[in-house]
């Protein structure tokens, strides 16, 4: 779980540093609202009624609209002056019978952590708050807004929930509240009996969702038949085959550092090769010997008409120069 909330509970002169995580989560199927033709995403965007232009979010500020039909328009510097002194705490007010915080002013539910230099204080005010039976009226500040709370001790873990105003709650306006009904006392001891004959302990485990479940059936049976729309201009994402277990991770993995480190000596090869033609050059560098120094005048001779002057060419000139004159 990712926590929400960091702070503490203070109780006296207590203060036990925890975490705050949701204790409870949404379980049903999302749907978006598309149109019935083509089966397109439909969009909502924020359009100013005045000019009929689309407000990026930045430029949307709160407002509190008067009888009048004026607006009172609330900057981010008017809301971080209003005063929340339980901003980071968890401030315990009084502690109160269980039985008078009614479930209907329950909102929403939290767990706490300990931080572990506040793990010994949270042990023993939550061994304490369980023992007595109670639970433990409270205030708290939650995205900017401070209400009122109940702590109270389940599964070995203090629990904080978030209650309504009293003048939240609705007062029941019906009009048979008025009304004089009688019923007979006959009547009111059998219902009495079937409700004792119907009492068992409260399992919620034993129950589920069938709706939800039935719902799930419909969407899988339209996937099955292919029963799907594609809106224009969605192209199909490639299907992912998911490995099924840790093992075939480990070997999908191994295999594609193999292809990596294959692919790299590929690419290095052309590389290796280069340098080793532009290393040759280099040895022409090292001190030339006899034959060496012969290789590059009979390589000369090549490029030019004359042949290069030699021992055995000159004496044969010289041979042909006595010849001439005789």
């Amino acid at each position: 779980m990712r926590s929400i909330w960091a702070g503490a509970i203070s109780f006296g002169l207590v203060v036990i540093p925890v975490k705050l995580y949701a204790a409870t989560e949404q379980r049903d199927i999302t749907f978006r609202q598309v149109h019935r033709k083509d089966g397109a995403r439909i969009q909502f965007r924020r359009v100013c009624t005045l000019d009929g232009e689309e407000v990026p979010y930045s430029d949307i500020a709160k407002g509190y609209e008067l009888p009048t039909g004026d607006m009172v328009v609330l900057t981010d510097e008017d809301l971080a002056d209003l005063p929340l002194v339980t901003a980071h705490r968890i401030e315990v007010l009084h502690f109160a019978p269980s039985a008078q915080v009614e479930p209907i002013l329950a909102a929403k539910s939290y767990y706490t952590e300990p931080e572990p230099t506040g793990a010994r204080a949270y042990v023993l005010f939550r061994d304490a708050l369980e023992k007595s039976g109670k639970v433990a009226v409270a205030k708290v500040a939650l995205r900017q807004r401070e209400t009122l709370a109940a702590l109270r001790v389940r599964d070995g873990v203090i629990t904080l929930e978030t209650l309504l105003w009293p003048d939240e709650v609705r007062k029941p306006d019906f009009a048979f509240l008025d009304e004089d009904i009688e019923v007979r006392s006959q009547e009111l001891k059998m219902a009495a009996s079937l409700i004792e004959t119907m009492t068992e302990d409260f399992d919620p485990d034993q129950y589920h969702d069938t709706y939800r479940e039935a719902l799930e059936s419909v969407v899988q049976a339209k996937v099955e038949g292919n029963d799907v729309v594609r809106p224009a201009g969605i192209e199909a994402a490639e299907p992912r085959k998911q490995p099924a277990d840790l093992a075939e991770i480990l070997r999908a993995s191994v295999a594609a550092l193999k292809d990596q480190r294959g692919q790299a000596a590929i690419e290095a090869k052309p590389a290796s090769r280069a340098k080793s033609t532009r290393a040759k050059p280099a040895a022409s560098a090292k001190p030339a010997t006899r034959a060496t120094r012969a290789k590059p005048a009979k390589a000369a001779a090549k490029d030019t008409d004359e042949a290069p002057e030699t021992p055995k060419t000159r004496s044969r000139a010289k041979a042909g120069a006595r010849k001439a004159s005789a």
